[in-house]
């Protein structure tokens, strides 16, 4: 089974730092839709592991999440492909929870939820926490320009040999490839 793990914010959606409240503050990527149905035509599962702190913080209710979800996965799919599952962390930051990213809580559920070790999996993030968390279950953090990227990488601190692509699109146009 090929499996791929994408940050939501920042990788398939432009972030921001008052939080996406609404699904109308829930804008795609350009390219972003394209590269996870060309996932999905390739037969990859494509699943979203995302920190929603948002929900702690009362900046939104779970009723609002999920209607962000649905716009999400509505627009992948007029795309023509399809994210399996969300995987996200409710918590605050200042929370002890094993599931707010850069902990592996959300990894270790996807692994669960798949019956897989995640070795070698493609994390896709634009944060060091992404990274940080898919490192901690050995699976590949690639890290995208995109969203908090730049700064990031600019900070560096970045786990081992973690690639580094202009976007969603370029991650994937590398996978694809090498998987040929």
């Amino acid at each position: 089974m090929k499996l791929i793990i994408l940050d939501r914010d920042g990788v398939i959606n432009f972030g921001s730092d008052q939080y996406i409240k609404s699904p109308d503050e829930w804008r795609p990527i350009p390219g972003s839709l394209e590269a996870i149905a060309r996932l999905t035509r390739e037969g990859w599962r494509v699943v979203v592991a995302t920190n929603q702190s948002g929900l702690a913080r009362g900046l939104f209710e779970m009723a609002t999440l999920n209607a962000i979800h649905a716009k999400m996965h509505k627009a992948v799919a007029q795309a023509g492909g399809r994210i399996e599952a969300v995987f996200y962390c409710p918590h605050a930051a200042e929370s002890e929870c094993d599931c707010r990213k850069p902990k592996p809580g959300l990894f270790n559920e996807i692994a669960t939820r798949y019956g897989r070790d995640l070795a070698g999996v493609p994390a896709v993030g634009d944060s060091l926490r992404d990274l940080l968390a898919a490192a901690a279950v050995g699976a590949r953090p690639v890290l995208v320009r995109t969203g908090k990227g730049e700064k990031t990488l600019a900070a560096g601190g970045l786990p081992g040999d973690t690639p580094v692509f202009a976007d969603l699109g370029e991650v994937v146009e590398h996978l694809l490839r090498i998987a040929a």
